[in-house]
């Protein structure tokens, strides 16, 4: 990553962030348009957003359902376009109003949580993409399906369910080389068919990238500490 220093701003550091997303994507010989930027902006209110927004960033990401209904509602009023994805853990009675707001979700991990999804889906008519979250790790205290059960939990999402799984998430373990859950992540997928990787935070997306990110969340690189 580059100084801090150079800019201070929001808008600043997104677009220094943007370019940064392009030299990793180009360093593999792969287009910059093949990956989504999410901007993380969770624990940031309303008026922290709009300068990202006004800078033409489209595409966020909130980790909880109930923090995103206070403050998107009213800022989808004002920019129509945007993309919320929904990156972290999921509670099935969350699942009405997780499908009525976000557009993607990534945290799918176990079958009750993909059943409550996909009776709202069914129930409201939207057309959401969804993301499985894979434990790389196989941390006792973090959401995930197993490794060893990721291809038949999508088969079972996408056959049973009818589930428009698109992908794989995952978090590597904070203690851990993020370059060997990412390649692993990408074997995963490329196993079940699926297309898409949710890998990479503001210390390690430009790794992510390398291994074939298509999905970053980037919060702090752009909005600052928490």
């Amino acid at each position: 990553m580059t100084d801090d220093t150079y800019h201070d701003t929001a808008p600043d550091r997104l677009k220094r962030v943007r370019h940064e997303i392009v030299a990793a994507a180009e360093a593999v010989k792969r287009s910059p348009a093949d990956i989504e930027l999410i901007a993380v902006s969770k624990t940031f209110d309303a008026d922290a957003v709009r300068p990202v927004l006004a800078a033409g960033q489209r595409v966020f990401g909130e980790n909880r359902v109930q923090e995103a209904e206070r403050k998107w509602p009213e800022l989808k009023r004002e920019f129509a376009d945007v993309e919320l994805h929904l990156i972290g853990p999921l509670q099935s009675n969350k699942a009405k109003d997780a499908v009525a707001l976000f557009d993607v979700i990534h945290t799918i991990d176990r079958e009750k949580i993909a059943r409550a999804v996909a009776e709202e889906i069914s129930r409201q008519g939207r057309a959401l993409k969804l993301f499985v979250q894979v434990n790389t790790g196989e941390e006792p205290q973090k959401a995930g399906v197993p490794p060893s059960e990721a291809k038949a939990f999508v088969d079972f999402c996408r056959s049973d369910l009818k589930l428009p799984i698109v992908g794989l998430m995952c978090i590597p373990p904070v203690d851990e080389e993020p370059a060997v859950h990412f390649a692993f992540l990408a074997k995963l997928a490329k196993e079940g068919g699926l297309k898409s990787l949710s890998m990479g935070m503001s210390s390690d997306f430009e790794t992510a990238i390398a291994f074939g990110a298509t999905h970053v969340r980037v919060g702090s690189a752009i909005f600052g500490g928490r």
